[in-house]
């Protein structure tokens, strides 16, 4: 007969929220860990005997209690409610110019927060878990559904990840979204970035959090307001935005560097190569050098949702509650605003003379912000807009699901290995360090599995390697 043993670590007014289970049926050893109310992850192992399966779940078992797990009832306690960011969209003012919008994409009522742009593609994902990959033209190119509501889409260099309502963060590179980073035991993601496979996250308290390739925390710290909606990250450090301004740390062990007031609670960060921008509840856009410096102010007539710049800063773009975007000169200077006639820019991005936006009424569109375009629709021409639907929402992505090779020589083997508590993922084939570990998802690690991944990539500041491209089990032929 199976021994079951079912712990809980949940900390009342805080932020842990999560499971470990260990099943013991003869030699067999099944551990299934994760977010309280989800399936969460599940390790199976043989072991030699009965007797060294139970010593291996009692050591488990220690390990946990020693960091304050308790035995619990399976279904006692219900899973953790999300936190969502509440927007409230109304109408252009009477009289505002129409954008010119080139293209308009529906995905559907629920409202898009995740945007993500480059030479190939333009991503969207909305609060209902969808996330549609666009070209330029606006004709889809791919779609797939995440468990949970999208609250981001942020690029790391060739990497692309989306992170979620449910707590964890999903790498978008591959066939099947996998999953990254599972942190949501630890904080209330209200937003998050991504610098060289480091996480930054932005909470519901205020906090920010950094952690490292292999999720494991690297230091976290007590904003000075809450309701971090803002974070970004570079070589240089981390910029944070809540109710009472932004602050910046130190990468490696959270200290701050500074700080500076804005009016307004800051609702979404932008950064360029020397500046971070910060969009407020009192209608004003910050800009700060990167040393938080030479201050400048944007101001708009409502409060500003998302904000975005180009060229370092040459343009600064903006959008608020009132269905409106704008576009300002570097001095503070505001060149036009037009209204979007598809809701409020939760979010956006400007790439080649194009505004992007993802809005309340869970639209992706395209406005020409060339100087042409503006010029003419501020003039009451513009153009017909083309509109897109999306087609019916596909199922939910099984992201544990992989193919399977038995050709070793299709790319870079990587074998799943114990070590004390975790499971970390190595090279086998030759040519690199094998006592590196290497950026993997969290879903696919299986004590013992290989798997052989189209590349593996040195992360730029060393020390470990980073799966990109395809990943497939590999199976004896």
């Amino acid at each position: 007969m199976a021994e079951r043993t079912y712990l809980e670590l949940s900390e009342d007014g805080g932020t842990s929220h999560k499971f470990y289970e260990v099943i013991v049926d003869g030699a067999k050893l099944t551990i299934r860990f994760g977010r309280i109310g989800d399936n969460g992850q599940t390790q199976v192992k043989e072991l030699a005997s009965p007797e060294k399966a139970r010593a291996e779940a009692q050591k488990k078992i220690a390990e946990k209690t020693k960091k304050g797990y308790a035995p619990a009832v399976l279904g006692e306690r219900q899973k953790r409610a999300v936190t969502r960011r509440e927007v409230t969209s109304q109408k252009a003012a009477a009289g505002t110019s129409s954008a010119p919008v080139l293209w308009r994409f529906s995905g559907g009522s629920d409202r898009a927060f995740g945007i993500f742009v480059d030479e190939a593609r333009c991503w969207m994902g909305n609060e209902g878990g969808s996330i549609y990959s666009l070209d330029h033209d606006g004709k889809l190119l791919d779609q797939f559904r995440l468990p949970d509501g999208v609250k981001c889409i942020v690029a790391d260099d060739d990497w692309l990840y989306a992170g979620c309502d449910d707590g964890k963060v999903y790498d978008l590179g591959g066939k099947q979204p996998r999953v990254a980073y599972a942190i949501a035991d630890d904080v209330d993601i209200y937003w998050l970035d991504i610098k060289d496979g480091v996480l930054g996250v932005a909470d519901a308290a205020g906090n920010v959090a950094v952690f490292n390739h292999e999720d494991e925390s690297q230091w976290k710290k007590k904003g000075r307001g809450n309701s971090g909606w803002m974070v970004r990250c570079d070589e240089l450090g981390v910029y944070h935005g809540h109710s009472s301004g932004v602050t910046m740390y130190d990468w490696e062990d959270g200290r701050e560097l500074w700080h500076q007031p804005t009016q307004g609670s800051v609702l979404f960060g932008w950064q360029e190569e020397s500046t971070v921008f910060a969009a407020t509840s009192a209608n004003k856009v910050y800009r700060f050098t990167k040393r938080g410096t030479d201050p400048k102010i944007y101001d708009c007539d409502g409060t500003v949702f998302s904000c975005a710049a180009a060229e370092d800063g040459k343009y600064v773009f903006a959008g608020d509650n009132c269905s409106s975007v704008y576009c300002f000169a570097e001095d503070g200077t505001r060149l036009w605003k037009l209204a979007t006639g598809c809701g409020s820019a939760c979010s956006m991005q400007f790439f080649g003379d194009r505004l992007y936006i993802v809005t309340t009424d869970g639209s992706l569109a395209c406005v020409d912000a060339s100087e042409a375009a503006i010029a003419a629709a501020k003039a009451g021409t513009v153009p017909t807009a083309k509109t897109i639907k999306a087609p019916k929402p596909v199922a939910v992505a099984e992201a544990g699901e992989v193919e399977t090779t038995v050709d070793v020589d299709s790319g870079v083997v990587v074998e799943c290995v114990e070590d004390g508590a975790q499971v970390r993922v190595r090279v086998v084939s030759s040519g690199y360090d094998r006592s590196w570990n290497v950026q993997f998802p969290k879903d696919l690690r299986q004590p013992g599995a290989r798997y052989v991944v189209d590349e593996v990539r040195e992360s730029a500041r060393g020390g470990f390697y980073r799966a990109h491209g395809g990943i497939r089990r590999l199976v004896q032929p």
